[in-house]
């Protein structure tokens, strides 16, 4: 079973002060399993967006934490700032990130409000998907009236707090109110606009939000509001889903904003949002300079926005993570403003262990760790390099394909062959290390005591459930090599003629991976006591094996014909 993983995002009413910001942020850490991925403060909306991630246990204990910390800490009674609040904590959303479900993650959510109320005194409200009934799922009816009409709210029946007192005491009149809830991923997203206007910022925001703006009589920003039969206001509907937006002006950028929450990007993305605010301002006669992204983002949401604007300029799809994302940065404009550093904004990248990987050193250093006395990397690890570059000279046939002048109307064909070696080149990259680890199981496997029956018995179930695993391994590489073919032999047919050469290289390198895959697969088949798992695996690496062969065949003869 996966390990069950929440993100935890605390919005603190403290965005100046970074010995206070520094302070509440570093207490997460004390809790173990738990790592602080970022701490992103706004001197103009003097709030400061807080992330961690890590088992739900530890992250409510961590949150319980941070929003005692910043109590102590934060004085709400003498906050000003242009984002809406009205606590130390203002939100402290829990996030489903892995092996566990949004339902489960509101349950941690009540959990962490019951603690907040009972041992903190401080007053709060489930919003989203910890709600506790239909109008407090949304954060902005929980929060209205702020914390300056905090005093009235928790008097009013309607909205007593779902956690802590219902009264705005002393304690309460420093802490504020804290919203707790459990949502899916939510980007905060921020357009820079060439204004000062905040009303014209927040004009684009009711043409872009979901929620859209209130209907009037005659002029729509001064004319009587239109109601309907329950009293309440028509609302005209913004153009996008799942996206909320206000204006404002930030006198740290000396421009007008317009800011977004993204609740749900596999409704409406930020590219999108990006693109449909680019147009709502030209029409306005305004004009976007950038964007700004506030906290973390999935990678996935980066490399669609880099695939977004590839297409719209018909470039091929094919090309690398990292180019992807220069695109996305540049396309987005995120570092309009300031540097924008996918290290530290890319919550993957964020949790990435350190292991030193094989594929990380250079390709001096790969060859002298494979030089050095240690039998790791072997064979197989260097068989699965070469069955990368092989399949990364293919692709890149098909990506000068893509861009060759004339060949416009074939960009998506190159495109679709480029995307599918990044695939088999990413594939084999990773098979590089696991056959090192796969070899590194087995010497594990050995070095198990064998003093007792027992002892002696897992030790010999541990070494043939290694040596399997070790021998699946090269198979896969033999597998995945041999199915990289495909992209060369495409782009020696229908690619650039004057690149047959590196296509054919390509064919080679794939060829030598499958070889000498299998010469991996064979040796470590020998000391698998299953002989039925053996006989086939064997059976079905010999397959790939002769077909290999053969495909090299067919394609040197099309060369030596072509030159």
């Amino acid at each position: 079973m996966n390990k069950q993983l929440i993100e935890c995002v605390p919005n603190i009413s403290e965005g100046r002060d970074t010995v206070k910001i520094n302070t509440i942020a570093n207490v997460v850490e004390t809790v173990e399993g738990v790592k602080l991925l970022d701490v992103d403060p706004g001197k103009a909306t003097n709030r400061t967006v807080i992330t961690f991630v890590g088992e739900p246990e530890n992250v409510i204990e961590a949150a319980f934490k941070l929003i005692k910390k910043a109590a102590e800490l934060i004085d709400m009674s003498k906050h000003s700032g242009a984002h809406p609040r009205f606590g130390a904590t203002d939100v402290c959303p829990l996030v489903p990130i892995s092996g566990i479900s949004l339902e489960e993650t509101a349950v941690f959510a009540h959990k962490l409000g019951e603690r907040v109320g009972n041992e903190l005194g401080i007053p709060g409200y489930f919003y989203e998907k910890a709600a506790k009934e239909a109008k407090r799922e949304n954060l902005a009816n929980c929060r209205s009236g702020e914390y300056e009409g905090l005093k009235e709210k928790l008097e009013n029946p309607e909205w007593k707090p779902d956690f802590g007192p219902a009264e705005f005491n002393s304690n309460v009149s420093k802490s504020g109110c804290t919203a707790i809830s459990a949502r899916d991923f939510l980007i905060a997203y921020n357009v820079n606009l060439n204004t000062t206007s905040t009303r014209r910022a927040n004009a684009i925001a009711f043409d872009i939000r979901e929620a859209g703006r209130i209907k009037r009589e005659g002029n729509p920003s001064t004319g009587k509001k239109i109601l309907d039969k329950n009293g309440e206001p028509v609302r005209i509907p913004g153009k996008l889903k799942a996206v909320k937006g206000i204006g404002w002006y930030i006198e740290e950028y000396g421009i007008a904003q317009i800011s977004y929450n993204l609740t749900n990007i596999s409704i409406t993305s930020m590219h999108v949002t990006f693109d449909e605010t680019v147009k709502a301002a030209t029409k306005r006669g305004l004009r976007v300079t950038g964007s700004e992204l506030i906290g973390l983002i999935p990678l996935k949401a980066m490399l669609d926005a880099g695939d977004y604007f590839l297409r719209k300029q018909q470039r091929s799809l094919g090309i690398s993570e990292e180019e992807k994302i220069k695109i996305a940065v540049k396309s987005l404009g995120l570092d309009d403003l300031k540097p924008f550093n996918p290290n530290e904004k890319i919550i993957e990248y964020l949790l990435k262990d350190d292991t030193k990987k094989l594929v990380d050193l250079t390709v001096a250093g790969f060859a002298e760790e494979t030089a050095g006395e240690s039998m790791a990397p072997g064979g197989g690890s260097i068989a699965a390099y070469v069955g990368a570059l092989g399949v990364s000279l293919g692709t890149m046939v098909a990506n000068l394909s893509a861009h060759k002048a004339g060949w416009d109307d074939k960009w998506e064909f190159y495109s679709n062959w480029a995307e599918k070696g990044q695939t088999y080149k990413n594939k084999l990259l990773f098979l590089v290390d696991e056959d090192t680890n796969a070899f590194n199981k087995i010497i594990e496997g050995f070095r198990m005591p064998k003093t007792t029956n027992e002892e002696k018995e897992i030790r010999k179930q541990a070494i043939e459930k290694a040596t399997k695993y070790a021998t699946e391994i090269p198979f896969q590489v033999m597998e995945t090599a041999y199915n990289s073919m495909e992209v060369m032999q495409a782009m020696i047919k229908e690619g650039l003629q004057s690149s047959l050469s590196d296509a054919g290289v390509g064919i080679l390198c794939a060829r030598t991976a499958v070889v000498g895959a299998y010469f991996n697969v064979r040796i470590n088949a020998k000391d698998i006591k299953d002989r039925k798992f053996t006989e086939n695996m064997l059976i079905r690496a010999k397959k790939i094996y002769e077909q290999t062969i053969k495909i090299e065949k067919e394609v040197m003869d099309y060369i030596d014909g072509k030159m």
